[in-house]
């Protein structure tokens, strides 16, 4: 690690993370706020003086879709990083793809001014996209930009700043700060400060060395960008890797999506890899967090002060836990952190399924709250950061762009799903869904300890062999 190399970090993930993150919690803390809005100047045909605005059914409605058409643009933006990542580049496509934010931010800023929800869902889309690129394009441009024996460490800094700005989201959106009527546009419109500071800082980076190399065949730019991201090291060895796996890819052509699907030699990584975006979002993380709320108001009969605080407190948990695992992810590995984390996620989900029907006795809603923290934090130790990166490592150069685009749109999609069919499950099942959950992960942990690779200190070139013997 050297000052240049955290420079070309901070400047391409940590900005491009912090939209993702802060775009995911940013409409959770206003949602009140907003519904008013909607009701009482947005929309007509409304009758405020006898429905409350969350009871109005197309105030709701029109809530959900500005809500949940965040995911629909995501599934976009997955759907065209392998295009992105080839035509422009890693670092010229997360440049690029900041011209989604400044014209969201003005969407969503001007709502109000204009009386329009078609801007704020219009606006929550093209957010969306932005940051389906950037769940692909950040990570790859990390994967490609790190050291060999740094690249765990490095690739979970993008889950880290999405804990950190979820929790940023929700402090923000407090009523003492931007949560509140007049506030709640610039709450919204604050997304276009990092993409400028991107903007200003990523120019200052190089070109990912590996797509120099190996998808434009610039050899001295791409010594050159190396030489200027290890600073006093010596490149020789990583240069020499680089050529023989040119070399390799010489003899195999650019993968798109269609030949990554029917090629026999891809298809296990990339079902591993699928797999893994599928399991951080059907492990019920997103359902926690809803549940949460519940627990801490509802049952632990918290004030909305102090189960809005109770939930921060959460959040902070998150970011911690997602701290110490950069630092784990190289030391035990990937494998050992998934198996650990969702071992431990299990463990909460089935205490806590068992805990709720004791919840009428005084002591059990605070073990409640416990649980939901645990979980939370059994999530951040691994399942959380490292799907991010692992289907970067799992891929040659070929193949990845194309990979990242199908992983990062499973990603998403698994996410709307969950987004959707939660609520009405609960309603039907209570707190009885969580065994759905429990029963996912038990699947999840039995696929990762038969099927996943452990990928640590191994190059490329040494994985994807890995995967040539095993057919």
């Amino acid at each position: 690690m050297n000052v240049r190399l955290a420079f070309a970090i901070v400047s391409s993930a940590c900005w491009s993370a912090f939209q993702h993150g802060y775009n995911t919690g940013v409409m959770n803390a206003p949602q009140a706020i907003i519904s008013e809005w909607l009701q009482k100047e947005a929309l007509t045909g409304t009758n405020t003086s006898i429905v409350k605005p969350e009871d109005d059914p197309k105030v709701t409605t029109v809530r959900a879709v500005a809500v949940s058409i965040y995911c629909v643009g995501g599934m976009i933006g997955g759907i065209i990083t392998g295009f992105i990542a080839d035509r422009f580049g890693r670092k010229g496509g997360l440049l690029l793809n900041n011209v989604f934010v400044f014209v969201a931010a003005l969407f969503e800023g001007t709502a109000k001014v204009a009386n329009s929800a078609e801007l704020l869902i219009v606006g929550r889309l093209l957010i969306g996209v932005n940051n389906g690129l950037n769940a692909g394009l950040a990570p790859l441009y990390l994967s490609e930009i790190s050291p060999v024996s740094l690249r765990g460490s490095i690739g979970t800094v993008y889950q880290l700043v999405i804990t950190m700005t979820i929790l940023l989201s929700q402090v923000l959106g407090l009523e003492s700060v931007l949560g509140t009527a007049e506030g709640w546009p610039w709450l919204l419109a604050v997304t276009a400060i990092p993409a400028i500071l991107q903007c200003i800082m990523l120019p200052f980076c190089p070109e990912s060395p590996k797509y120099l190399l190996l998808d434009k065949g610039q050899e001295l730019h791409a010594q050159r960008a190396l030489n200027w991201l290890r600073g006093d090291v010596a490149v020789h060895g990583e240069m020499e890797e680089m050529h023989q796996e040119a070399e390799k890819n010489k003899v195999t052509k650019k993968v798109n999506l269609r030949e990554l699907l029917g090629n026999r030699q891809l298809r296990q990584p990339l079902i591993i890899a699928m797999m893994m975006m599928i399991a951080q979002q059907l492990s019920g993380i997103n359902a926690a967090i809803y549940f949460s709320t519940d627990v801490f108001r509802k049952q632990a009969k918290l004030t909305t002060s102090q189960s809005q605080y109770a939930t921060l407190g959460m959040g902070g948990m998150n970011v911690v836990m997602t701290v110490i695992s950069l630092f784990l992810v190289e030391a035990a590995g990937r494998k050992s952190l998934l198996l650990a984390g969702f071992g431990g996620m299990f463990v909460s989900t089935v205490a806590l399924c068992t805990a709720y029907v004791y919840v009428h006795i005084a002591w059990v809603p605070y073990l409640c709250i416990a649980l939901v923290i645990l979980f939370v934090v059994m999530f951040a130790v691994g399942p959380g950061s490292i799907p991010w990166f692992l289907v970067t490592e799992l891929f040659n150069q070929t193949s990845r762009p194309a990979a990242t685009s199908v992983a990062v749109t499973v990603n998403w999609a698994a996410n709307f799903i969950v987004g959707l069919s939660f609520l009405p499950l609960y309603l039907q099942l209570g707190s009885n869904v969580f065994i759905i959950f429990a029963v996912l992960q038990l699947l999840f942990i039995l696929f990762i300890y038969f099927k996943v690779p452990e990928t640590k200190n191994q190059t490329v070139e040494e994985i994807t062999a890995m995967f040539r013997q095993q057919m």
